[in-house]
Formats: structure tokens, C-alpha cells, sequence
């Protein structure tokens, strides 16, 4: 019988050490997933300010290109009246060429 309690008290004293054990791991992975938690945080705030600073870009490339795009078109239409005009030049060189 004394042993049977003997033994029965060391499982105790060895269950409460592995409690305690079990107690400071519990601990240290709730501290680590806080600690993940705000690295999360931290990391989601920098990718959406790396979005809104891609975004604003984007739209700045997009002003940028309407305007190169009108300059563009507005030079093509310059060269079509060159190009008419020469044309009428032409033109009237061949008149001239076989008038009178």
C-alpha cells in the first residue's frame, strides 16, 4: 500500500512538472501568435499602402498617356494637311506644266 501511494505521488509531482511545462509552452506560443498577429498587421498596412502608391501611379501613367495620345493625334492631323497640301502643290505644278 505504501508503495502504491508512493508511486502514486511521484505521478503527481511528475504530472504537475509537466503541467507547469505544458503551462509556460502555452505561455510562449500565445506571446508568439501575438507577436505574428501584429507582424500580420504590419505587413497587410504595407501592402496596401504599396497598393495606393502603385494606384496613384497607374493613374498618373494614364493622365500622362491621354495627353501624349492628343499630342499624337494632333500631329497626325498636321502631317495629313502637309501631306494634302503637297498634293495640292503637285497638282498644280502638273497644271502649270502643261498649260500654255
Amino acid at each position: 500500500m505504501t508503495k502504491r501511494a508512493v508511486k502514486a505521488e511521484n505521478n503527481v509531482v511528475k504530472l504537475k512538472q509537466e503541467n507547469a511545462l505544458l503551462q509556460v509552452q502555452l505561455k510562449n506560443y500565445k506571446t508568439e501568435n501575438e507577436t505574428l498577429k501584429t507582424g500580420q498587421s504590419a505587413s497587410l498596412a504595407v501592402v496596401k499602402q504599396n497598393a495606393d502608391i502603385a494606384l496613384q501611379n497607374l493613374l498618373r501613367v494614364i493622365t500622362n498617356s491621354r495627353s501624349s495620345i492628343k499630342q499624337l493625334v494632333s500631329g497626325a492631323e498636321s502631317l495629313q494637311l502637309v501631306a494634302e497640301l503637297l498634293k495640292s502643290i503637285d497638282r498644280i505644278s502638273e497644271i502649270s506644266d502643261d498649260g500654255p
